[in-house]
């Protein structure tokens, strides 16, 4: 099969042509996350004939991930594979005339600049504001442009982010939001419909990008497909914004960010918030009331979740028993806890 008919219809469009789908052969995107959002994004990508595709995700797929994580099967659940490596394998047997690059790791302000190297744009499908504001922190500074992308229960949001051209991330919030009071997947659901519009949404405007098409909107986009409202509201950049105004990079800094410590002959891991984070241990009760065991005995929390026992500190430490991967434990903080 030739590129020509591979793309064909495609390439009809004004948008594309034969010189757009060139210059997409030539560029490269890194995907963080490749859960909801980044399965689709991921796949997208590699069907449009986006050349190089780097794929990064610390996870394994669970059965529950099946209900929208378009890339992955009950075989994958089974095998325990990795979600970045299963992704790759899946993208290769769709498209083999492109580069898929999985990195099975937990992106932190140790790699995030390795992994950004060569890449053209970034997709936001990560489940936390930690590596969102992670990824706003490196983009800045290395001036790439990247889409923030957001989905919860029936509703979702995005936003693309060209910095040096409009806001980034910090001229919206400044700070991330109190991640033990925020709703999640877990605890509020997820529409696999809204899942497909956003992340579809996202990869509309890093094409926009990559093809350079000018006139981009710089707004934060907002639908509920359920009500079927959609909004937008137009931001503007913030020239004393800390990370693209006074060019400040918190999250880049080790100590601001989240950090995982394995504990030799424990069988644990913790994983402790960056600076000084305190957390609401009877708000953090309520929130996972349901969900598993929850104990408190008025100086820390202790979880039952998902075959681990989480011990949750009023300084923000979360101590994984029965795990000596940061991978898996920074996985199940972000899912249940939210530092």
């Amino acid at each position: 099969m030739t590129d020509s008919s591979r793309y064909s219809r495609q390439m009809v469009l004004p948008q594309f042509g034969r010189a757009g789908q060139e210059r997409l052969a030539s560029a490269a995107t890194l995907v963080v996350g490749s859960g909801a959002l980044g399965s689709i994004h991921a796949e997208l990508l590699a069907r449009a004939g986006v050349g190089r595709i780097v794929i990064a995700d610390r996870d394994i797929p669970e059965m529950h991930n099946l209900q929208r994580q378009m890339l992955f099967d009950e075989a994958d659940v089974e095998a325990r594979t990795p979600k970045a490596t299963a992704a790759a394998r899946k993208l290769r047997r769709i498209n083999s005339s492109i580069a898929i690059e999985e990195q099975v790791t937990d992106v932190t302000s140790e790699n995030i600049e390795k992994l950004l190297k060569g890449a053209d744009i970034v997709l936001d499908g990560t489940d936390n504001f930690d590596t969102r504001y992670l990824i706003n922190d490196a983009c800045v500074k290395l001036s790439k442009p990247w889409i923030y992308g957001g989905v919860l229960g029936t509703g979702g949001m995005m936003m693309p982010i060209e910095p040096g051209k409009g806001p980034c991330l910090r001229c919206v919030m400044p700070d991330p939001p109190d991640a033990v009071s925020m709703p999640n997947c877990e605890t509020n659901g997820v529409l696999n419909t809204v899942v497909m519009t956003v992340a579809a949404m996202q990869v509309t405007e890093a094409l926009r990008i990559l093809l350079g098409h000018s006139g981009l909107e710089h707004s934060l986009r907002m639908i509920d497909l359920w009500s079927g409202e959609y909004s937008s509201v137009k931001i503007t950049r913030e020239t004393d914004c800390p990370a693209c105004g006074r060019r400040k990079f918190d999250f880049l800094d080790t100590i601001r960010g989240a950090r995982t410590t394995v504990f030799c002959g424990r069988n644990a891991v913790q994983v402790s918030p960056g600076g000084i984070q305190e957390t609401s241990l009877e708000n953090l009760a309520k929130k996972l009331e349901g969900m598993g065991t929850v104990r408190m005995n008025g100086i820390l929390l202790e979880a039952e979740m998902e075959g681990h026992r989480m011990i949750v500190f009023p300084d923000g430490r979360v101590l994984v028993m029965g795990t000596t991967d940061p991978a898996l434990a920074r996985t199940l903080v972000a899912r249940y806890v939210g530092c």
